[in-house]
C-alpha cells in the first residue's frame, strides 16, 4: 500500500463501531484524521484510544443531517490540515423492526435524514473542497450495507436509504470525474459492533423465523477501506463488499 503521509480524512460516525475503528486504523497508519460525530464524549475516546497518533486527530462535533454544521466540519478540517484526500461517509442509523405500516413518519425521516441526506451533504462539502485544493482530486468512500441488496424484514427506511446511497455512490463517481474524485462503496454486513449486538440473541429472518447470525471483526472492515483509500487515484474500487463468511445473506429470501 502506498504511504499514506500527510494525508487527510474525514471519518464521520467516528464515536463508535465502523466509524471508529477506521479512524484508528487510518491513523496507525499515518493519515491525519478529522473525527466526526454528535457526541463530543464518545469523539474522545476514539481520540484517547489513538495512542502516538492521536495528535493527527482532530475531533469535531456535527450532525450530517445539518447544513450549517457540515459546513463546519470541512471548514475545521481545511483550517487545521488545509486539505482532504478522503471522506469517509460512514454516519447512519435505523430504525426500530416494525411493521412498514406502523412506521412513524419521524422515524422514516431520521433515518433518511443520517443515511442520505447527511451523505449527499458531506459529499457536496467534499466536492468543493477537493476542486479547488492543489493538487486537485481526492476519494469519497460510501457505507453501504449488504442491504442495498437484500433487505431485512421490517426495515423499510434503512433499506431505501442503503440503496440511494448506492444511487448517490454511482453520480458521485461519474460528477467526480471531471476533478479527479473518486468514489466507491463499501457494502458491509454483521460487523461486530454495537449495532449488530443483537444478532447474538437472534434475527428475524425473510421466512419469520428468529435466527442468531454470525458476525465478523469489525477490523476486516478497516482493513478493507484502507485498501480502497490507498490507491491511487487512478484506480477505484466501484463496489466492495465484506462480510460474515457464514451469514444468511447470500440466498437471503
Amino acid at each position: 500500500m502506498p504511504s499514506a503521509t500527510a494525508k487527510v480524512a474525514i471519518v464521520t460516525g467516528a464515536g463508535s463501531g465502523i466509524g471508529r475503528a477506521v479512524s484508528l486504523a487510518l491513523l496507525a497508519a499515518g493519515w491525519s484524521v478529522a473525527l466526526a460525530g454528535r457526541r463530543a464524549e464518545r469523539l474522545q475516546e476514539t481520540v484517547d484510544q489513538a495512542g502516538e497518533a492521536a495528535g493527527r486527530a482532530l475531533s469535531h462535533v456535527a450532525d450530517v443531517a445539518d447544513p450549517a454544521a457540515v459546513a463546519g466540519l470541512f471548514d475545521a478540517t481545511k483550517a487545521r490540515f488545509d486539505r482532504l484526500d478522503l471522506l469517509f461517509n460512514n454516519a447512519g442509523t435505523g430504525a426500530p423492526p416494525v411493521p412498514l405500516e406502523d412506521l412513524t413518519f419521524d422515524q422514516w425521516k431520521r433515518v433518511v435524514d443520517a443515511n442520505l441526506t447527511g451523505a449527499f451533504l458531506c459529499t457536496q462539502a467534499a466536492f468543493r473542497l477537493m476542486k479547488d485544493q492543489d493538487p486537485q482530486g481526492g476519494r469519497i468512500i460510501n457505507n453501504g450495507s449488504t442491504s442495498a441488496h437484500a433487505p431485512r424484514p421490517r426495515s423499510v427506511a434503512y433499506t431505501a436509504t442503503k440503496h440511494a446511497v448506492t444511487g448517490l455512490t454511482r453520480s458521485t463517481a461519474l460528477d467526480g470525474r471531471a476533478y479527479n474524485i473518486a468514489c466507491g462503496q463499501i457494502d458491509i454486513g454483521n460487523a461486530a459492533t454495537e449495532m449488530t449486538q443483537r444478532m447474538s440473541q437472534g434475527v428475524m429472518q425473510a421466512n419469520g423465523a428468529i435466527a442468531v447470525e454470525p458476525t465478523m471483526d469489525v477490523a476486516a472492515v478497516a482493513d478493507a477501506v484502507l485498501y480502497m483509500a490507498g490507491l491511487p487515484l487512478e484506480a477505484n474500487v466501484q463496489f466492495m463488499t465484506v462480510m460474515a463468511t457464514k451469514m444468511p445473506f447470500i440466498g437471503r429470501g
